[in-house]
């Protein structure tokens, strides 16, 4: 069974397809915390949640909202019910979508989306391999490496999957990495990290992204970082959705 948490259809606002017009399906699950980014959440128990911007899709008290979805017809209606008159990008993200790289609900709605000529991106943390020999429909998909560093305070050996992001890379139809990062983090330490983790897949693109969940925060990390991508050669993605809607969520 998979769990999903909302959908909604906007732009791609991160990374190397922003701008796009995207549906996005948001599934319940992560197998990190990702507490170090320091947003927070009340669960329906009233909690307060912390973690990263989509807390709400990460932890598991907050499972009782999430929908479960009982086979590929219900996300397939899903598409049907938005009417669009193309074929949109289709973004997979979460929680972490790869959670369910072996369900067969995911299987057969990646092959209905392949045969509809959608685009299919998958936002991942890159600790979860895809068995693209016995799916090989996942060779058929982009990755977004949204590998997490020092900053999220999640362990190395948790966060960091060299066989991962390798397999991934030689694979997928495109990948590229993807880098959370606060003006705090913005040391010698933060070069040799991502120099660490993009040596398993080196000539991928590397984006640098702002930490925050709110516009706020967005802009608060934003100029250091242009600077940085600057002088790394780094490329730097805004997170247009956040600023533009803020912290609203299914936008």
């Amino acid at each position: 069974m998979i769990y999903l948490v909302e959908h909604f259809y906007s732009i791609q606002g991160e990374g190397r397809y922003i701008g796009r017009p995207s549906l996005f399906f948001r599934f319940g699950g992560c197998n990190l915390t990702c507490k170090g980014f320091n947003c927070s959440e009340i669960s329906p128990d009233g909690d307060e949640i912390i973690g990263c911007d989509t807390v709400y899709a990460v932890d598991r008290s907050f499972s009782s909202t999430w929908i479960p979805i009982q086979n590929a017809d219900d996300l397939i209606n899903i598409i049907k019910q938005y009417d669009l008159s193309f074929s949109a990008d289709i973004v997979f993200t979460g929680g972490e979508p790869l959670l369910y790289a072996q369900d067969p609900i995911l299987i057969e709605f990646l092959s209905y989306l392949h045969r509809n000529d959608h685009r299919i991106t998958f936002e991942t943390n890159a600790t979860i391999k895809p068995d693209f020999i016995k799916f090989p429909i996942y060779t058929k998909c982009i990755y977004a490496l949204s590998v997490k560093l020092q900053n999220s305070f999640e362990p190395y050996t948790k966060r960091v999957k060299p066989d991962v992001i390798a397999s991934i890379a030689q694979n997928a139809q495109e990948a590229f990495f993807k880098f959370s990062i606060d003006k705090e983090s913005i040391n010698a330490a933060l070069d040799s990290e991502i120099e660490d983790i993009i040596q398993n897949a080196p000539y991928l693109e590397v984006y640098c992204m702002p930490v925050g969940g709110d516009k706020r925060s967005i802009e608060a990390n934003a100029l250091m970082l242009i600077e940085y991508c600057k002088e790394k050669g780094y490329i730097y993605s805004d997170r247009l959705h956040i600023r533009i809607w803020d912290d609203n969520k299914g936008v």
